[in-house]
């Protein structure tokens, strides 16, 4: 039976929306902070229940992006985080993915957050268990802390430059990192989070098509957690 040529248009639209979202974005940023830049603020922190988490880098996510700066984000209202699905990851997110956020948490509305507004947008390459999952594996691959120390690039409330910062991550990674700084209560320049670019499978890390908008002094501190 023939098919009416206004529904074989419609079911043909219907294809080319599905096709157009299944990856509606150029690369990944792999996002890390630094806590004791997090609570060096006037805003401050508040550590999660499960207490004060280690002196490292931790998660803040892995967000889609687009050549141009910009970036999606709420891609699919019916794919609600859903924390059974991550239940074996949760120790591991605890340690290495953790709140800061006030009132003190466990994790869960700070991950919610990052699927919701992200990780739905990567569902056609990851689901929320793979997402979850391949971003605690690039935490595992790029160490910032390790490199940062190997370089003489210490958390111990030094003014470092931020081309040495740079280049540090560059020559163990292979690639250029974007720098993000905040101020703290005395308006100094601080290290606050670093960008690694990811390809659209999330498997190899890839040079920046584009950076964060960071204001960062030539010289920024690496405060203590």
């Amino acid at each position: 039976m023939k098919c009416p040529l206004p529904l074989l248009i419609l079911l043909l639209l219907h294809l080319l929306a599905a096709v157009s979202t299944a990856q509606d974005f150029d690369f990944f940023y792999f996002v890390q902070q630094w806590p004791g830049s997090y609570c060096d603020t006037k805003r401050s922190c508040c550590y999660p229940k499960t207490g004060k988490p280690a002196a490292d880098f931790g998660i803040h996510g892995l967000w889609p992006n687009n050549n141009d700066g910009s970036y999606p984000s709420n891609c699919d209202p019916d794919s609600p985080y859903d924390q059974s699905k991550i239940r074996d990851l949760i120790p591991t997110m605890q340690a290495k993915w953790p709140t800061l956020a006030c009132p003190s948490g466990d994790g869960s509305a700070f991950w919610k957050h990052e699927w919701e507004k992200h990780g739905t947008c990567s569902e056609s390459i990851l689901n929320q268990h793979s997402y979850f999952n391949t971003t605690l594996n690039l935490k595992k691959q790029v160490d910032l802390l390790g490199i940062l120390r190997g370089a003489g690039i210490e958390p111990d409330g030094g003014f470092y430059s931020v081309d040495s910062i740079t280049g540090a991550i560059r020559d163990a990674t292979g690639f250029t990192p974007g720098i993000e700084c905040n101020v703290d209560e005395s308006s100094n320049s601080q290290l606050y989070q670093i960008y690694i670019c990811v390809d659209t499978n999330a498997g190899d890390l890839i040079e920046c098509p584009v950076y964060p908008r960071s204001k960062c002094s030539s010289r920024i501190e690496f405060p203590p957690f």
